[in-house]
């Protein structure tokens, strides 16, 4: 399940994602479009001031040479195949032949762009990845048609695309080769580089000197402290004018006068 799957999802790239070519007028095919992408944004110019050693030209050539010649050889098998006669059902014939036009397509349109991009920057990484997941993608499509082929069609049919599929299992892996190497190789020109701009700072630096200081500026906003308010002062007597201070006399009742008995004669 999980294979046909991922068959679906390639079959679904090639047939999904179509671009127009310049010069023919027509909406081409291309495997991947965030690989595309990714190239058309992030691989470099070839300019002089980046040479590339000839070794390095030479494999590149002898993975792009037979993989050129193979897509020829795919793209005519594929014509020789006779869909229409297989003894199954319409939707299967419908379906592979679907899957040949998308493998066509892009064996003829979409290919020899991404390898003549490769071609103009040798060592790029993006281009190099480029053409890794079109082949991914192509192989995949690919196997699902040698597999139905195998299936309904003849057996030179089937023979003839078995071993085209051989082949271009061979130049995915030789791709994924390179890539993993051109990694290593870029990984430890970075280093190399890191190592000389340390050593250049150091030269810099004259023996004995004190290193600048360094000002670190906090530019954090310190979290607002709560506002307490202040208590209330309580009411205090006023001192009585000449400094002593006024007293409250409580006050006195005067009780009634009484009227004294009278003496009797």
């Amino acid at each position: 399940m999980h294979g046909a799957f991922a068959k679906a999802q390639k079959i679904g790239i090639l047939e999904s994602e179509m671009i127009r070519a310049s010069g023919f007028g027509l909406y081409l095919l291309i495997a991947i479009s965030s690989s595309s992408l990714y190239g058309q944004a992030a691989s470099p110019s070839p300019t002089a001031s980046e040479p590339v050693a000839y070794s390095s030209i030479h494999e590149l050539n002898q993975l792009l040479d037979p993989l050129q010649q193979l897509s020829q050889t795919v793209q005519t098998d594929l014509a020789k195949l006779r869909i229409e006669r297989w003894k199954t059902d319409a939707g299967t014939k419908r379906q592979t032949q679907g899957n040949v036009d998308s493998l066509t397509r892009n064996l003829h349109d979409a290919l020899p762009d991404i390898i003549s991009g490769l071609r103009n920057s040798p060592e790029s990484l993006p281009a190099t990845f480029k053409l890794y997941r079109n082949l991914d993608a192509l192989y995949d499509v690919f196997g699902s048609v040698t597999e139905s082929t195998g299936a309904f069609g003849t057996k030179d049919e089937f023979q003839a695309l078995d071993n085209d599929l051989t082949q271009l299992e061979q130049s995915r892996r030789a791709i994924a080769d390179r890539m993993a190497n051109l990694s290593t190789q870029k990984e430890g020109e970075l280093a190399s580089l890191r190592t000389k701009v340390q050593q250049m700072q150091s030269a810099a630096t004259p023996a004995g000197a004190t290193p600048a200081n360094k000002v670190v500026v906090d530019d954090t906003t310190p979290p607002k402290k709560p506002v307490r308010r202040k208590p209330k002062p309580k009411a205090t007597t006023q001192p009585a004018p000449g400094g002593t201070p006024s007293t409250t006399t409580p006050s006195t009742t005067t009780p009634p006068a009484t009227t004294p008995p009278s003496n009797p004669n």
